[in-house]
């Protein structure tokens, strides 16, 4: 036991851990935040680059994976040292900006989720009309509204983490966050049980949209008007559907393990082990969702092979065709 700042008297306690736990978990979380990083930024340089990939759907999963590589490039980092250290080194600034960033991305990651749902709810159940109903413009609407939304949400729930410095420390070297019990109440209805309601909803009306799409192509022959074209398609977003209903499934596993904590409190503080422990599996969750994508899309991994190979800095790179016949 040792001061985080030893020639202050206000200091904090810093506990001192073996050198080699000190070098093993600094590996630790350097390899998750690294992973992230990368994983998310491939998506991100996947979609933004490749024409094909500019769909409503994939910009969607962009503003997703910008948040997630915010997660792994702001949060984790500072999150880690602070857990290593036991002591707040980034000053004032940083300990009202970082809780800030963090809510503000969760909440658009989550946002984002929803307008996904609805995307493959629409995809699904009016193929026909998506096109004219789903656009690119509106896609980034509803983008732009979810991240003004959730930095406005954001603010008004730390208000006082943010405008009451008394609140966020009792000694030098300590950043806390405490959340009332009123605001935990509030964030587990708007950040858990309204979206995650929705979600549900519109995922059991894409399964039995599904389940009678199949009954119907399994009772024609090839010669119907559907024809080849319209099986690929139909094949294509139920896959779509059912790999982003991955994606929601594993976001709840990670996601509602710390909303069941926080019920169970009076208030929750960021110096809590166990709430430390659940936060940190939340941020894994952006490091799972390109691992998902990895897994079912296929252009992803044809992408993610181009970029690495560099050859996207080839002329006309953009137009190449990522996209299988499998698919």
């Amino acid at each position: 036991m040792q001061y985080c700042y030893p020639l202050d008297n206000s200091s904090c306690n810093r506990n001192l851990r073996p050198k080699f736990e000190y070098i093993i978990m600094y590996l630790f979380f350097l390899s998750v935040s690294v992973c992230t990083v990368i994983l998310n930024l491939l998506v991100i340089i996947s979609i933004s680059h490749f024409k094909q990939l500019h769909t409503p759907t994939n910009l969607l999963i962009l503003s997703m994976a910008v948040a997630d590589m915010i997660v792994g490039l702001f949060v984790m980092p500072l999150e880690g040292i602070r857990l290593i250290e036991t002591c707040w080194y980034f000053g004032d600034v940083f300990c009202v900006s970082f809780p800030v960033v963090l809510f503000v991305v969760v909440s658009a990651s989550l946002g984002n989720i929803v307008f996904i749902s609805v995307d493959r709810y629409i995809a699904v159940s009016d193929p026909l009309h998506y096109t004219f109903k789903v656009t690119l413009h509106k896609a980034t609407f509803c983008i732009s509204i979810t991240w003004l939304c959730s930095s406005v949400y954001s603010v008004c729930m730390l208000h006082n983490h943010i405008f009451y410095a008394e609140t966020r420390s009792t000694c030098h070297g300590e950043c806390r966050l405490v959340i009332s019990f009123i605001w935990v109440v509030i964030d587990v209805f708007v950040s858990l049980l309204a979206p995650c309601l929705i979600v549900i909803v519109l995922y059991l009306r894409i399964y039995c949209v599904a389940k009678y799409q199949v009954k119907v192509i399994n009772s024609v022959t090839v010669s119907t008007k559907l024809g080849g074209n319209g099986h690929t398609l139909k094949k294509s977003e139920r896959k779509a559907a059912k790999t982003l209903g991955i994606t929601v499934v594993i976001y709840l596993l990670c996601w509602m393990p710390y909303y069941i904590l926080t019920l169970s409190l009076e208030k929750i503080t960021s110096l809590s082990l166990l709430e430390t422990f659940l936060r940190w599996f939340m941020y894994l969750n952006s490091c799972m969702n390109p691992i998902i994508y990895a897994l079912n899309y296929p252009w992803f991994k044809i992408s993610a092979k181009l970029i690495l190979n560099l050859k996207i800095f080839e002329k006309s790179s953009s137009y190449l065709n990522l996209f299988t016949d499998e698919m």
